[in-house]
């Protein structure tokens, strides 16, 4: 599976494509951070953002695109911002007909760290080592991208078994209900038929 991880942001976007081999294995494709001035218009620096993720897309030709949920932040504007651009970035997915998953913070750190809590410093350190790269990705909005890719690859076949036994214990459920309601059905007419027969 290959997959486009973005970390979401106005100033800056981090994006990356990393390979998912058998078991664990990971490997990386591109990274980079997309940049856009503070002086443009919020509509120019939203059409930088949908453009340069479109190039990705056509680029790199991921399975999947993995972002980063919008959680709660003190500063309104920047939320608002974050969120403008990962809008953005799940609509290039969609033209495509590209699954997009989101993921929070904690479960992307706990995912290559093995704690929810860890700091950025921790995650860039994780995804230097698991990726096996030279030197450590910057800024931090690189490795924030990486890690995504990182935690989607390892938590999707977890997801897809989770979604597979909901839809069996589903189909158990309906099937259960089927022969419930064939059983009222069965009892209410022998309950019908005996009442004819005593009237007789």
């Amino acid at each position: 599976m290959r997959v486009l991880g973005v970390d979401p942001g106005l100033t800056r976007l981090g994006v990356a494509v990393v390979d998912g081999g058998t078991g664990r294995a990971v490997r990386a494709v591109a990274v980079d951070v997309v940049r856009t001035p503070v002086d443009d218009e919020l509509a120019v620096r939203l059409l930088k953002v949908s453009d340069a993720i479109e190039a990705w897309l056509e680029r790199h030709r991921p399975d999947v695109v993995a972002i980063e949920r919008v959680f709660s932040q003190h500063n309104v504007r920047t939320a608002m911002a974050t969120a403008q651009a990962a809008g953005v970035v799940a609509l290039a997915a969609a033209r495509r007909d590209l699954p997009v998953m989101f993921h929070t913070p904690s479960e992307v750190k706990a995912a290559v760290t093995g704690s929810g809590r860890a700091d950025k410093a921790q995650v860039t350190l994780m995804v230097t080592k698991l990726l096996g790269l030279t030197a450590a990705p910057k800024p931090a909005d690189a490795a924030d991208a990486l890690a995504l890719a990182i935690c989607h690859l390892w938590r999707a076949p977890v997801r897809n078994r989770m979604a597979e036994a909901e839809a069996r214990a589903a189909e158990l459920a309906r099937n259960h209900r089927a022969r419930l309601a064939a059983a009222r059905r069965l009892e209410a007419g022998r309950r019908r038929s005996t009442g004819k027969a005593v009237s007789e």
